[in-house]
């Protein structure tokens, strides 16, 4: 066991170690400083926008940056939906798998173009390798959709007074080519000599330990597992996403896509500080995001390490741990580690079952996502947590009589209004999903597993996910239904692009003000005590919005264990 725990420690501190130098690399990428990938990529960068007819030199106010986002992602999305559901009949579908129906294919287009990757068909069954491609191309383009709405932000908060935000597809592709495209070839190297497979052959024919012989899928698994996790996707080539043998072969793998998952969550916190020479602030930031993320994962791999106690009673050796929907070669210890990270940077891949962890367990996962903002997807997390510093900002300075300010920039009734509607629309659309679910037990209810608490947290989790724009689930819920595609994929379009929109719109208004000098009275929120008032802030929203739901799903099933 103690081992164990060192693993985990390990994965963390090598995480933020490495996090750090990267982050003042992204910053010199988005200010457009020299760096050692320039010859590399200038070139490529450079005929994309010949043959695009882009000019990213032309400078973009905060409405042009959010057009062309939702301009560029209405294109993919009928893009995808032309492909997936005629993938059957088109090359590189070895395995002759079939074309995804219309409402299938709505929700996959959404979700992974809204970097959820909400699975409802099992991966190497479900998709063609053209297929396949298709969702890899998504799994970067939405990462760098989210990192390049937060450079908009960064943008907002460096310079005095401007309306000039930069331009969205420099961003964008800067994004892709100098920070995803190298990190997720690295991690794919690793993982192709660990274990993973990276072919166009179909099926292989294997002989088991038993002596069964069965069909192993196969496909450029490698490829696809890389960019999941780099990317803050989280979306299987494989239907047990990284609890597959092939898709996370060993300890070492586990530990690379832990740190690939990590990595640019945690790089854009301090970049962010880079960028805007404010460095203590980002270290407030990470500070504020860290405690959160311990409050959670301390107690689950706490939880996951000790065991089931209705297992103990059945007089079952749980030494182990829980480990039912586990790996013996990850462990309880580190399942429970990764199921926190997955869940708070909006990841969503799963190396076990969540569906099998324990209740409260089960409850920190949801808490997870429906606090969603403690480290968050790439640039997303940072627009989420934003919207709690304006909140934390406004409460502050109510108490102390002052006009709210962040960063020289007053903070007035328009910037509120617009945070407070994106502080709401995430719970909303959690708690209405769940009680519509439930409401009509034909539709929602009785494609569950599982009866009782289980089965309201299993609902409860679909739709947390899905708003989270996270991605893994509780299993045990039958989601490749008509409701289940459908209301999902419309929490997933309302709580990816909202939630984008309102930050931008917001650091695009402030940018436009006078700046306002720091004097003795302004209220500094580079000190840990304005980061104890953001935590408070979330604290507060979080337990008022979701403690009456989490109580009558995993808590309660918690207290009819004991």
């Amino acid at each position: 066991m103690n081992t164990e725990i060192f693993g985990i420690i390990f994965m963390f501190i090598v995480s933020v170690i490495l996090a750090i130098p990267f982050g003042k690399y992204i910053a010199k990428v988005y200010a457009g400083e020299r760096t050692f990938l320039d010859k590399v990529f200038d070139p490529l960068e450079q005929l994309f926008y010949k043959v695009s007819g882009i000019d990213p030199h032309v400078e973009m106010g905060w409405k042009q940056h959010m057009m062309a986002m939702l301009t560029i992602n209405l294109i993919w999305f009928i893009l995808s939906m032309l492909i997936l559901m005629t993938q059957g009949s088109l090359p590189l579908n070895p395995d002759s798998n079939p074309s995804m129906s219309a409402d299938l294919a709505f929700n996959t287009s959404i979700s992974f173009l809204v970097n959820c990757d909400l699975q409802h068909y099992s991966g190497e069954s479900g998709l063609s390798y053209l297929g396949q491609f298709w969702l890899m191309f998504l799994q970067f383009v939405s990462a760098a959709t989210g990192m390049a709405a937060v450079v908009v932000l960064f943008r907002a908060f460096r310079d005095k007074t401007v309306t000039g935000l930069g331009n969205f597809y420099e961003y964008f592709v800067k994004s892709s080519t100098r920070i995803l495209l190298p990190l997720s070839f690295i991690l794919a190297l690793v993982l192709v000599f660990e274990g993973s497979p990276m072919t166009f052959q179909g099926k292989d024919t294997m002989l088991t330990l038993q002596g069964d012989t069965v069909e192993v899928s196969r496909g450029p698994v490698a490829a696809f597992v890389a960019i999941k996790h780099v990317g803050t996707n989280g979306g299987g080539f494989y239907g047990a996403n990284s609890a597959h043998p092939l898709e996370n072969p060993s300890y070492i793998s586990n530990i690379a896509q832990m740190i690939g998952q990590l990595i640019v969550p945690l790089a854009m916190i301090f970049a962010f500080g880079h960028f805007i020479r404010r460095k203590k602030l980002s270290w407030i930031i990470f500070g504020v995001m860290t405690i959160g993320f311990l409050i959670l994962t301390v107690p689950n791999v706490l939880m996951e390490m000790k065991g089931n106690p209705a297992i103990t009673q059945m007089g079952v050796d749980n030494s182990l741990g829980a480990m039912e929907g586990k790996e013996t070669r990850i462990g309880a210890a580190a399942s429970g580690f990764w199921s926190i990270v997955t869940t708070v940077i909006s990841t969503g891949s799963v190396n076990a079952m969540h569906d099998s962890t324990m209740p409260l367990s089960g409850m920190n996962q949801m808490l997870a996502m429906m606090v969603n903002a403690f480290y968050g997807g790439c640039g997303v997390g940072l627009l989420n947590f934003f919207i709690y510093i304006i909140l934390a900002v406004f409460i502050s300075g109510l108490m102390v009589g002052r006009t709210p300010e962040f960063l020289g920039k007053k903070v007035e009734a328009r910037e509120m209004k617009i945070a407070m509607i994106i502080a709401l629309v995430h719970p909303f659309l959690i708690l209405v999903g769940t009680g519509l679910a439930t409401a009509f037990p034909e539709q929602g209810a009785s494609t569950l597993n599982n009866p009782g608490f289980h089965g309201f947290s299993e609902i409860l989790y679909e739709y947390t996910s899905a708003s989270a724009n996270n991605g893994s689930g509780f299993e045990g819920l039958g989601d490749n239904t008509l409701w289940w595609n459908i209301t999902t994929g419309i929490v997933l379009i309302l709580s990816r692009f909202l939630p984008i929109i309102g930050p931008v719109a917001i650091a695009g208004l402030m940018a436009q003000k006078k700046y306002v000098p720091e004097g003795n009275g302004t209220l500094k929120t580079d000190t840990g005590t304005f980061g104890m008032m953001i935590f408070t802030v979330i604290v507060i929203i979080a337990a008022l919005s979701f403690f009456p739901a989490l109580a009558l799903g995993p808590i309660a099933e918690y207290f009819s264990m004991i």
